[in-house]
């Protein structure tokens, strides 16, 4: 078995373990992790879904969003993995997507991450400013289940 086989494996196995109906404080801990990497509607959004009947949802899909940005790779951990390495997350807007595969670790802040932009011309490889998505309103996909850059090209020529 290649690292990068273990490293999808385990990414995978990261995001279907569903937590045990998290709790408001734990959900409002992720939330704290979370905010560098969402935007402003998305948050105002996701906020009216954490006061609402499905407030749980929410709680739960917080707390699994924060434990893939809490664990996956910083900036040249994947290096040299080609279209093994493992995209964490995914931004949509519109026709555009970015797959973020590791992120930049600032003491002030999230500002940048690696990964493939898709802006409907085809993928390109490189650093993706999560300010400027998250300005945008570009939306962090909550149901993405991390998964390789080759599983995403071969999806997206289909």
């Amino acid at each position: 078995m290649t690292v990068a086989t273990q490293l999808t494996d385990l990414a995978k196995s990261n995001a279907r373990e569903a937590p045990n109906s998290a709790t408001k404080r734990e959900a409002a801990m992720a939330l704290h992790t979370l905010r560098g990497f969402i935007g402003i509607s998305q948050l105002r959004a996701i906020g009216q879904g954490c006061r609402s009947e499905e407030r749980q949802y929410f709680y739960d899909r917080l707390v699994q969003m924060a434990g893939i940005v809490q664990t996956m790779p910083k900036t040249y951990d994947q290096d040299g993995l080609g279209d093994n390495a493992i995209a964490h997350l995914h931004y949509f807007k519109g026709t555009c997507d970015w797959y973020i595969t590791e992120k930049d670790s600032e003491p002030d802040g999230q500002h940048q991450a690696f990964g493939l932009a898709n802006l409907g011309y085809g993928g390109e490889i490189g650093y993706i400013s999560i300010v400027e998505l998250t300005g945008l309103d570009v939306e962090l996909n909550l149901h993405f289940t991390p998964c390789t850059l080759a599983e995403i090209k071969t999806r997206e020529t289909e």
